[in-house]
């Protein structure tokens, strides 16, 4: 029996207009060109992913003007931590 993690995906094109995300996935905009990623709303759970929704809080408030959460670390950073979280 196979068991399909959800994982993280960068944004295609057509996504990136706010269209074909996935059931169960959310829009993301991080690092400082605000590149966009779709993750699986499981992540929303995750300690290490609240910690650093945490801090975009504090940083943006709850405003988030591209409609999607603004996340205000490096890319690398947050596809680090997500990659993490793929085997949780």
């Amino acid at each position: 029996m196979a068991f399909r993690i959800p994982g993280i995906r960068k944004a295609s094109l057509s996504a990136s207009k706010g269209t074909n995300i996935p059931k169960g996935y959310l829009a993301v905009y991080v690092g400082d060109k605000m590149s966009r990623f779709v993750i699986p709303v499981c992540y929303l759970n995750q300690p290490s992913f609240q910690e650093l929704l945490s801090q975009a809080e504090e940083e943006f408030g709850y405003e988030h003007p591209t409609g999607g959460l603004t996340i205000p670390c490096s890319e690398d950073e947050f596809l680090n931590l997500t990659s993490q979280l793929v085997g949780q």
